[in-house]
């Protein structure tokens, strides 16, 4: 994740991660991604079942029961697993997390035990009586998926009034004193929506926004052709940067994410350096702390059955199981080859990301897209948009 709003704002600055002594037990959860200690955040898919067929949805979900899914007591015991590991954050996902009809108690077991809890869900089952129970419950956030304006975000879920339920969801959370937030995947079908989604986030006074860069997993791995060319996302980074900056103008402070692209952290900096901001230097210090891409190290995923995932999108090579293990114990392993060489992975790195003088904040971007548009897990990384001057640190 690339905090825009903290670093060209400046509403983060190193000193304020540095008071917490930078571990994640003592972090506010919007400065998480700059510990030291980088304790893994868990997705975790409760379900597979969804109520919408996304087009870019990594987990192929449908509606429709699937088997094998950790029932109550093996859920219960995974979440216990977690807190003794001192994982941070669950952020329940799915599928539909809400369709799952334990989800609440599920949500209220993980803050019992000293766990923040998020939700990620497209938002359309949340009622005035869903948001109270969340509330209840003790979640900390809710991430609701907008894929656009109302017939762009209709057509890329699958459902027509997808859009005015999600709205609908994001006014009862509001309502009920639960923090909610936007989910946007750029694509080349979407991107023009994003002006008008920056307007309904100020509308709307929601806090929180998170732009996704797209990767080539799951149903998106047929949407390759749909992502931006590198031209097309530096001009739409620029302007999530120069809207964030109009919306902190205004007053509307809220705070904006780019997540799945961490060559996002490189070019806003270089951004600003060009720009003479004196804040450029403590971004910097702030994108080194935040470690780029974190797959396998400060992110993991769990899958519906027990399946442990380097993060939600590398669905294809499962680390172990928790039915079988304690979630933390499969991660720290020292055999298990991949999680041993995504520790170390820029001694790896090949093409383009081997030369780039920023790979500690970078880390060598998405692993798991390179080896799905390349062939091969560490050749360069094709969503990198800056240019061979700019890898070079040369900044013009």
């Amino acid at each position: 994740m690339i905090g825009i709003s903290k670093l060209y704002c400046g509403t983060v600055e190193p000193s304020d991660v540095l008071r917490y002594g930078c571990h994640s037990e003592k972090l506010p959860s919007h400065m998480l991604q700059y510990s030291s200690d980088k304790k893994p955040v868990v997705v975790w898919n409760v379900t597979r079942r969804c109520n919408l067929k996304c087009m870019h949805c990594y987990s192929e979900s449908e509606n429709l029961e699937y088997d094998g899914e950790l029932n109550k007591e093996e859920s219960l015991r995974f979440l216990d697993s977690l807190a003794d590991f001192k994982v941070p954050v669950v952020l329940f996902s799915g599928g539909e997390p809400l369709i799952r009809k334990d989800v609440f108690e599920l949500i209220s077991h993980a803050r019992s035990k000293g766990m923040r809890a998020v939700v990620s869900t497209n938002g359309t089952l949340i009622t005035q009586d869903v948001a109270l129970r969340l509330k209840d419950a003790g979640l900390s956030y809710v991430g609701v998926s907008l894929d656009g304006l109302r017939d762009r975000h209709d057509y890329f879920r699958g459902l027509k009034g997808a859009f005015d339920r999600s709205i609908e969801g994001i006014r009862a959370c509001t309502k009920a004193g639960v923090k909610v937030g936007l989910r946007f995947t750029i694509t080349r079908d979407n991107v023009e929506d994003i002006p008008g989604v920056f307007k309904l986030l100020e509308n709307e006074e929601v806090p929180r926004i998170c732009f996704y860069h797209l990767v080539y997993t799951g149903r998106a791995a047929e949407l390759a052709e749909m992502d931006l060319d590198h031209d097309e996302t530096r001009k739409w980074v620029d302007r999530i940067i120069d809207s964030t900056a109009e919306l902190h103008r205004k007053g509307h402070a809220a705070e904006v994410l780019t997540v799945d692209n961490h060559a996002d952290g490189v070019y806003l900096y270089q951004r600003m350096v060009r720009e003479k901001s004196p804040h450029a230097e403590n971004v910097l210090e702030l994108l080194k702390m935040n470690g780029g891409n974190n797959s396998g190290i400060g992110i993991g995923c769990v899958s519906w059955d027990g399946t442990v995932y380097p993060d939600q999108f590398w669905r294809h090579y499962s680390l172990g199981n928790v039915r079988e293990k304690p979630f933390g114990e499969i991660w720290t392993s020292n055999e298990e080859p991949l999680l041993v060489q995504l520790r170390n992975r820029k001694t790896l790195l090949k093409g383009k990301c081997s030369r780039c003088i920023y790979q500690n904040i970078c880390n060598g971007n998405f692993r798991v897209r390179a080896e799905a548009a390349r062939g091969g897990l560490w050749e360069e990384d094709p969503a990198c948009y800056l240019t061979e001057d700019e890898i070079a640190g040369k900044i013009g």
